[in-house]
């Protein structure tokens, strides 16, 4: 599409999401939805599994925006116009962004230097500063150190039994982080189990002793606590403490981010910062500003909130920054800018085991483009 002709293109499609478009100008706009619909020739040349990526990246957003014009406005709620505020939506993408796409910038990233989604792998630290790298121990005993035994078992996670030996008389303390490009599960000595994410780490004792269970996390974790109403369980990160006596939640509390935000999926916990202090319950999140030291809660999507646990990269309103940030994390990539990037928002979901090249054919549907420089990855409008 010409300059010249997307120009009078936005026009209409403006007038049209005003209500204001003639008869004719909504024709125009149905004529190029049905375009698409015959431009299955640029789908039929990419592999299955990024045609069905961007399908369902075009879903995302056309939901996405008939939900927000149906919330926001009154125009939407005739059906036919619904139909054709979704057309419209998706004539953007495919115009704009899959039929101008002649050389993708992506290419640059093929399977000759491409980079693979993380996997599990993280690293072991005992009490006595011994090292273990958990994705190549073998299953079974990997440390026994003060009458506590270490074990990987079956699936692969870091488990604790305590044998039959006298009282130890202090605490010791483990910590497991995984690098960039890993994730890792642990059962602590109680049972309660954490699921790390990549570029965490998890610091606990190797039993629970005294009046409560204490762990410092940093990064992001999803918990899932045992019940004991005697012995609360306690999460440290940063300047805020989670309090709970059995439940699941997720704390996502990377340093490169300006917030520690907590969310509840089952029972209940108290979150507390510097002098703020507040209960949520399933459904909710709060969130602890770093600069401004501030906690509020709201309630969110938990599905999008548990999307990096269940194997997804889900979009929900976020900009390039934020996306880039979950992307080095995950595929142990450095991240900088050239000149100024797109404030635009972007929807949808892609998985977490597909290839960086992948993630990125979408994102280039919105006029972002990427270089590769061995590891640096380069990012431009």
């Amino acid at each position: 599409m010409e300059e010249k002709d997307l120009k009078y293109f936005n026009v209409i499609l403006r007038k049209f999401n005003q209500g204001i478009a003639s008869p004719e100008e909504v024709e125009f706009l149905e004529k190029y939805y049905n375009l698409f619909e015959e431009k299955e020739s640029f789908l039929n040349c990419q592999t299955p599994q990024l045609q069905e990526t961007i399908k369902h990246d075009i879903k995302n957003k056309v939901d996405a925006e008939i939900n927000l014009q149906t919330k926001t406005s009154s125009l939407f709620n005739n059906n036919y116009l619904r139909y054709f505020a979704a057309a419209s939506i998706l004539l953007v993408l495919s115009v704009t962004g899959y039929f101008a796409l002649k050389s993708p910038t992506y290419q640059a990233i093929g399977k000759n230097n491409d980079f693979t989604p993380g996997v599990n792998t993280a690293t072991l630290e005992l009490a006595n500063g011994t090292k273990i790298l958990l994705d190549t121990a073998a299953k079974g005993v990997i440390a026994q150190l003060d009458g506590i035994k270490v074990y990987k078992n079956a699936a692969g996670e870091i488990q604790y039994k305590v044998q039959s030996a006298p009282e130890m008389e202090e605490v010791t303390f483990n910590t497991i982080t995984t690098p960039k490009g890993g994730q890792y599960q642990v059962v602590l000595h109680d049972g309660s189990k954490v699921w790390l994410n990549a570029a965490s780490s998890l610091k606990y004792p190797t039993a629970f002793k005294g009046k409560d269970r204490t762990v410092t996390i940093t990064g992001e974790a999803y918990l899932e606590v045992a019940k004991n109403k005697q012995m609360p369980f306690k999460v440290t990160c940063g300047k805020q403490t989670i309090e709970v006596l059995g439940t699941h939640f997720n704390v996502n509390a990377y340093e490169d981010e300006a917030t520690i935000k907590t969310t509840l999926l089952e029972g209940a916990v108290r979150v507390s910062a510097d002098r703020n202090s507040t209960t949520i319950v399933p459904g909710e999140q709060t969130s602890y500003d770093y600069s401004a030291g501030s906690l509020q809660k709201k309630t969110v999507d938990v599905e999008q909130e548990m999307a990096w646990k269940n194997g997804l990269f889900s979009f929900k309103g976020e900009d390039v920054k934020a996306i880039m940030r979950q992307i080095s994390r995950w595929y142990n990539v450095e991240i900088e800018y050239s000149g100024s990037v797109t404030d635009e928002k972007f929807y949808g979901q892609i998985s977490r085991n597909s290839k960086l090249s992948e993630v990125f054919a979408i994102l280039e549907l919105n006029n972002v483009h990427f270089k590769s420089n061995g590891r640096k990855i380069t990012v431009s409008n």
